[in-house]
């Protein structure tokens, strides 16, 4: 028997099984369109058998339109690069719409049919991975990003459990994150060894990047050949989509427990990152659209990850830069090479993440950190003085190269070491102290081979329980970034110092125009400041006030263009909430008369000039009616109403009310000017104050290029409002039914952020209606989405009312909607909605 160990799997020639898997068909012809092979299931799909297909024209099967259609896309594939897809083509002898991937060998044209899938939306599609990626791209962490991304596929395609796999320089994977139905044991954090995909199933990976295994129990079906080839080698399906499995893989899914699964490519320049495994615990085969949506997800997610990868390396580069530069600097001053050569490596020290270093220059050594002593030091140097070249070198165990390492004293497992000269003892030494790592596996990684019942091919292990391995005499793996950044350490003490002098002098030149700049530009907005303070002296000053009254007005008008100030640097400068300015402006002035102001209408973001501006209008207005209008007594409040215009602009609406009569002012001081003049001068807007005896009234227009909406609000919540919220007992397990996958996954958020513990999402009134079957125990609230595409919830929530479970509808017709009668007295929120609504939401069904 031949010798058996893992690397068979490696020899298992996966890509020429010559079998289909039974959810389509394979038809494949010469470059002049004759029917050269056929999958044996044809007969399933279509009226004809293979014998009647083979060695006949594709046109006598394939019409001449549906031909066209394919002919077009295989202007976009050269042999062995890329699939094409055409949808809903039409075949001889039936009725029925089939779906066909595309790909080409160097003598074949290879069609792969599935029945059409129901004609969703191919805009939609690509419109949910377009808004999914734009969300991604601005989350800050890469960890955020792995997790946005599994949840995104597990509600495309349905499969019960997506992993992201992220593949380590060993080989091995590690699930970095996962999105899966609520029980499912979890794999998170569990690593594979670097076996459990063989070489040639990752070299398939990058040449085909979706893959979809729709039956563990499905063993496939041949491909029939019309002459086989002398070498008797079946048809090569690398870039097949209907693919059959190798007997091992499938062992492997059925030793898990899958009943089926599907695999997205993750490739990062050019390169097998990881992938987005997908289980699903029966039979699945997701359409040929949703694969596609997902293949493009995974494609856009490639670029993102490839976009930060790209920008660490840009920012560590610009730190690179910016060392090097201030070592040239310090070389200029008549430094000694010892101290160039530590303080270059103090500098690099902390971008390379290193414990300790040490400096080696003629037998003399300087430490610096965590390092080994003296002796175990010219151990190491001995060590790579051995190694050919004269290159950058990094080892994470310096127990595999020098024999009865210990640690030097030090516990240092890890070194990258720089060569800065000729002389073969003159290194700059970074360390890395030891790592006990804890590694959870997918079982034992070192479980003995065994032999399965099919010659030498494995049986695949059947242990999945997580097995942990201790690692000890290893530290951090020193990553191709940090080679990276040690060869441009290298180069620049043994090449780039030669011209240091020039470039010293070159630099403080452009630091001293730099600089020049900066001053002109400080003192320009300075000038603009203290014209402004001095515009506000002179106008506070009316000649009447005493010095104190004096003092007072300018104070409050200087801390009100203050406070405005702060919140738009808060914001990086940009537009800021309007509904934020006024509860800053009452709660500086009012202190406990704040909640007397009620504001109403939509939440407005304003530009950073219009912020100004409506600072000290709003300043004037509020302190007004503290001194005189209805804040000045026990009774009075300010109403705020805020509406947005046809044309986008901002329409403010003033009214006090139920405060003391009012007098029309004898004379128009500088606050009158402020409220009457700012808007129209400044924004070019509108402005109007009235003073009827029952309360003062004023009316503000802000044009449209000053205004950004935001969503829709209702009266501004004050702290203690806001503490009751968080008090309310948040429901722990709840169902969302939406059909649109953002709004899906905002809700999703918003409930797990206020506590909940269970969310589970659908988008079908079936698909709902099975999770509320199916439960042991039933939700505790459901919010409902009204429109699911063709259907409603009614039926849901007519059958979430049989059981008890309290629920909410969802809708954009707000109070208008039309609900059946029974469910008439529902609770409902307009769309879009928030936390604070969503928490609202939730004492209202406390009080029910």
């Amino acid at each position: 028997m031949e010798q058996v160990d893992l690397t068979n799997c490696d020899r298992e020639p996966i890509h020429l099984l010559g079998k289909v898997q039974s959810f389509g068909f394979l038809i494949a012809t010469t470059p002049d369109w004759i029917i050269s092979h056929v999958s044996r299931n044809v007969a399933q799909y279509v009226p004809v058998t293979p014998e009647d297909l083979l060695g006949k024209r594709a046109l006598d099967f394939i019409p001449a339109e549906s031909i066209h259609a394919i002919r077009n896309r295989l202007q976009f594939i050269h042999p062995r690069r890329g699939v094409e897809v055409v949808y809903n083509l039409n075949l001889e002898g039936t009725d029925r719409l089939f779906d066909v991937s595309i790909h080409a060998l160097e003598s074949n044209i290879v069609m792969e049919f599935e029945p059409a899938g129901a004609r969703e939306s191919e805009s939609n599609d690509t419109a949910n991975v377009r808004n999914a990626i734009d969300r991604m791209a601005d989350l800050p962490k890469v960890e955020a990003i792995y997790s946005q991304a599994v949840r995104f596929i597990k509600m495309v395609t349905g499969f019960d459990r997506v992993m992201l796999y992220k593949f380590a320089t060993d080989g091995s994977g590690e699930v970095v994150a996962e999105a899966k139905k609520y029980g499912m044991e979890p794999f998170l954090n569990l690593r594979y060894p670097a076996t459990d995909i063989p070489k040639q199933a990752r070299a398939l990976y990058l040449e085909n990047p979706i893959r979809l295994i729709a039956d563990v129990a499905d063993d496939g079906y041949p491909v029939i050949e019309h002459r086989k080839s002398e070498a008797g080698v079946p048809i090569d399906l690398s870039g097949s989509r209907l693919r059959s499995v190798s007997p091992i893989h499938l062992e492997y899914l059925r030793n898990m427990g899958v009943g089926a699964s599907m695999s997205i490519s993750v490739i990062v320049n050019g390169e097998l990152w990881g992938l987005i495994a997908c289980h699903h615990n029966t039979a699945l085969v997701p359409s040929m659209r949703y694969r596609n949506c997902a293949l493009l997800f995974g494609q856009m997610l490639s670029l993102v990850l490839q976009s930060r990868l790209a920008a660490e390396e840009k920012s560590k580069d610009a730190r690179v830069a910016e060392l090097t530069t201030e070592i040239s600097r310090a070389l200029s001053s008549q430094v000694s090479s010892p101290e160039v050569l530590r303080s270059s490596a103090d500098a690099f020290r902390e971008i390379l993440q290193a414990d300790g270093f040490c400096v080696v220059q003629e037998d003399v050594i300087q430490h610096s950190g965590s390092t080994p002593e003296d002796d175990a030091v010219r151990a190491v140097c001995d060590a790579l003085n051995a190694f050919p070249g004269n290159e950058v070198f990094a080892t994470n165990s310096l127990a595999s190269i020098i024999e009865g390492w210990d640690g030097g004293g030090a516990s240092i497992a890890g070194v990258l070491a720089i060569p800065i000269s000729r002389s073969p003892r003159d290194y700059i030494l970074f360390f890395r102290e030891e790592v006990l790592q804890k590694v959870n596996w997918a079982g034992n990684p070192e479980k003995p081979v065994t032999v399965g019942p099919n010659d030498s091919r494995l049986t695949p292990r059947k242990s999945f329980e997580a097995w942990q391995q201790t690692v000890h005499g290893q530290s951090e793996d020193w990553n191709s970034s940090d080679m990276r950044v040690a060869s441009q350490l290298r180069i620049m003490l043994l090449e780039v110092v030669l011209r240091m002098a020039d470039e010293a002098g070159r630099q403080r030149k452009a630091a001293n125009e730099k600089q020049e700049l900066l001053i002109a530009e400080l003192n320009h907005r300075v000038r603009n400041i203290l014209g402004l303070v001095r515009g506000l002296i002179s106008q506070t000053n009316s000649g009447i006030d005493s010095t104190a009254d004096f003092v007072r007005k300018l104070d409050s008008r200087v801390q009100s263009l203050a406070r405005a100030h702060d919140q738009i640097t808060r914001h990086n400068w940009s537009p800021a909430s309007f509904l934020e300015l006024i509860d800053t402006e009452a709660e500086s002035y009012l202190l406990d008369k704040k909640d007397r102001v009620i504001v109403t209408g939509p939440q407005v973001l304003l530009t950073p000039p219009a912020f100004s501006a409506m600072a000290l209008v709003m300043h004037e207005m509020i302190t007004n009616s503290a001194k005189y209008g209805a804040l000045s007594d026990q009774h009075g409040s300010v109403e705020i109403d805020l509406e947005i215009d046809d044309a986008g602009a901002l329409l403010v609406s003033w009214k006090d009310v139920d405060g003391p009569p009012v007098k029309v002012p004898e004379r128009r001081g500088f606050g009158s000017t402020i409220i009457e003049r700012t808007v129209p001068f400044e924004l070019k807007g509108e402005a109007e104050i009235q003073y009827p005896v029952e309360g003062v009234t004023a009316s503000f227009k802000l044009p449209s290029t000053h205004v950004i909406p935001g969503r829709a609000g209702v009266a501004m919540a004050t702290k203690k409002s806001a503490k009751t919220i968080q008090q309310i007992d948040v429901p722990q397990s709840i169902l969302i039914v939406e059909d649109n996958l953002i709004i899906a996954m905002d809700a999703e958020d918003i409930f797990q952020s206020l506590g909940a513990d269970e969310v589970s999402v659908v988008a079908t009134v079936e698909a709902a209606i099975m999770e509320i079957e199916n439960r042991t125990s039933p939700f505790q609230f459901a919010l409902l989405d009204v429109n699911l595409g063709s259907d409603t919830s009614y039926e849901i929530a007519r059958r979430l009312m049989e059981i008890n479970v309290p629920f909410a509808f969802a809708s954009g017709y707000g109070e208008d909607l039309d609900a059946p009668e029974e469910l008439a007295n529902a609770l409902r929120i307009s769309k879009p909605y928030d936390k604070d609504v969503l928490a609202s939401l939730f004492s209202q069904v406390l009080e029910a």
